[in-house]
This record gives C-alpha cells, sequence and structure tokens, in this order.
C-alpha cells in the first residue's frame, strides 16, 4: 500500500476527559482515553481494532468521525485535516464517513419509522423529493436483506439482526467511503453474526467501502480485517497485516490475547499466558511502557522509557523494548 492511496491518516490523536470534584469543580486529573494514536487506513481496506475493553476502541472511532472532540494530533481525510472542520464542514464530512454502532436497538429512535431514519440523512444531504428518497431506502433495505415494505414499520417490531441490518442501510444511504464499525456484532447470536459480518463483506467489494472494525473477538477480527491494530490503555502497541499478528506476534500483549481465545484444535498445546493483575486505570498509567506491570517479557527500560511505535519488519509495527532500531 501507498501514500497515494491513503484514505485517512490518524498523526498523535489525543483524546482526554477532564475528572472535576467539589461544587468548584476542580480539576483533578484527565482519564487519557487515547493518547497518542497514529495509524493510516488505505482505500478499499479493512483495519480490525482489537483489545480489552477500556482500552479506548471506542473512543478513538467515536473521534476519529468527530462525535469525541479530539484533545489534540490530527485526523486527515483524505488529506484534508478534519479536525478543524466547522458545522457545515461537519455536515459534509458525514457523506463521506459513517459509523455502525454497538447496539442496533439503543442506535435506532423507537418514535421513527425506518424510512424515516434512513430518509433522515438523505433529506439532509439534499435529496428534496419524496418519492425518490423512498425508493433509494427500499432499494438499500433490500440490498441489506430486508423487504421493503419494512419501511413503513417502527424498529420495535423487528429482531437484533434486523436491526443492525437497518443501521446498516442507514450508514450507507449517502453513499460513504469510510464506515466506523463499533463492535457492530457483539450484541447479536453466534449465527446472526456470520450473516452480518458477511454481508458488510459482500457491501465493501460492490460500494468500495473501507472499514475501521472495533470488535474485541479476534475470530471476528480475523475473518474481516485486512490489517489489524492492537490496543492497549490508549495506545496502539502492534500493527500489522493479520497474517502477520496471528502467525507471529512481536508484542506480550498481542501474544497474550491470542493465547487466550478458543482454539478450533482441542488438541491444541499452545500454553495460554495468563496475564497479571487489572488493567490499570487511565487516569494514572504506568510510567514507562503502559504494560510493563502485566508483561512475562519485560526489560529493564520498561518501567522507564515508553516505547516508540517502530516498523520492525516491513508494514509490522510494534511498540516494545526487545524491538529496537
Amino acid at each position: 500500500m501507498t501514500s497515494d492511496n491513503k484514505l485517512l491518516e490518524v498523526k498523535d490523536l489525543k483524546k482526554y476527559y477532564s475528572v472535576t470534584t467539589g461544587l468548584l469543580a476542580r480539576n483533578i486529573g484527565d482519564v487519557k482515553a487515547v493518547d497518542g494514536v497514529s495509524l493510516d487506513i488505505y482505500d478499499g481496506e479493512t483495519l480490525g481494532l482489537v483489545g480489552e475493553s477500556g482500552c479506548g476502541k471506542s473512543t478513538l472511532g467515536r473521534t476519529l468521525i468527530r462525535l469525541e472532540e479530539p484533545t489534540s494530533g490530527k485526523i486527515l481525510f483524505r488529506g484534508q485535516d478534519i479536525t478543524r472542520l466547522d458545522k457545515k464542514g461537519l455536515t459534509n464530512l458525514r457523506r463521506d464517513i459513517q459509523m455502525i454502532f454497538q447496539d442496533p436497538q439503543s442506535s435506532l429512535d423507537p418514535r421513527m419509522r425506518v424510512a424515516d431514519t434512513i430518509g433522515e440523512a438523505l433529506l439532509i444531504h439534499g435529496m428534496k423529493d419524496e418519492k425518490e428518497r423512498f425508493n433509494r431506502i427500499k432499494e438499500l433495505l433490500e440490498r441489506v436483506g430486508l423487504e421493503a415494505d419494512h419501511a413503513l414499520r417502527y424498529p420495535h417490531e423487528f429482531s437484533g439482526g434486523q436491526k443492525q441490518r437497518i443501521g446498516i442501510a442507514r450508514a450507507l444511504a449517502v453513499n460513504p467511503k469510510l464506515i466506523v464499525a463499533d463492535e457492530p456484532v457483539s450484541a447479536l447470536d453466534v449465527s446472526i453474526q456470520a450473516q452480518i459480518l458477511n454481508l458488510l463483506s459482500d457491501l465493501k467489494i460492490e460500494f468500495g467501502l473501507s472499514y475501521l472494525f472495533i470488535a474485541h473477538d479476534l475470530s471476528v477480527i480475523r475473518y474481516i480485517s485486512d490489517r489489524i491494530a492492537v490496543m492497549y490503555l490508549g495506545k496502539i502497541v502492534e500493527m500489522a497485516p493479520k497474517e502477520h499478528i496471528f502467525d507471529h506476534p512481536l508484542h506480550p500483549y498481542t501474544e497474550a490475547l491470542l493465547s487466550a481465545a478458543l482454539k478450533p484444535d482441542p488438541h491444541s498445546k499452545k500454553e495460554r499466558i495468563i496475564l497479571q493483575g487489572d488493567v490499570p486505570s487511565p487516569m494514572n498509567p504506568p510510567p514507562g511502557c503502559r504494560f510493563h506491570t502485566r508483561c512475562h517479557k519485560a526489560v529493564e527500560d520498561s518501567p522507564r522509557l515508553e516505547p516508540p511505535l517502530i516498523e520492525w519488519e516491513p508494514g509490522h509495527w510494534v511498540a516494545c523494548h526487545r524491538f529496537r532500531k
């Protein structure tokens, strides 16, 4: 992949939440949910983002599309810094970047019919003709595996999988280039998960989409992704093509995640790596390498120096003191 087909560039992105106390709302610190993340997403690829709960995955996804305001850093979409966009600029950006949310139930307004939910974006972006808009809605519903007459129903009349298909149709309505999918199958039954993943894969090819696919399930990430970024306590600790991540992970945290995943082979003898302790607080992360308090391969510099994210092999990035150039 080359720089000329970069769709999104993220440079040293930070998102901090201020923690206050007392009547005067005195600041006593910051929750460093995203703390210096840099990554790229290319045209037509799916970048999987994986990590434990609370590592900042969802916050990163929401910040990339400006649902959360970044504390600092740059987000470049086709070379344009979208962190500087005003309200009108953000409205135009929504044509190109959309989001699929984790919980299909809470992401749909129960008072709005499906046609109104999907049609809202079409109306905002200039499709004023009601008949044209309704025909587009019916096309989208049929493309995601629903019936055209479902447009006149309300969310409570659908199953969880059907609601997520509505969410996907809504995201596709304005022909985006990038979709941030935040745990889009985690709330669904396993059989329905497979259907949604296959649908997303087909839509990627048909519509020329790129995805940032956020999940904690490694089997889902392996199926859907081209490259994988591993996140720990607000930082990317490893990023590589999925074959590299699964066949020869470099970071001890990635090794631990993979060892904890269920193996399809019951006779597999691979030893599970048990991480010690709990994930530290993002309000007070450990000095040096943030993973050193739980790492079974920590070295002398781990508690003192923060390891940079370096390209150890072509396309394989890692932040660990065991890998230096």
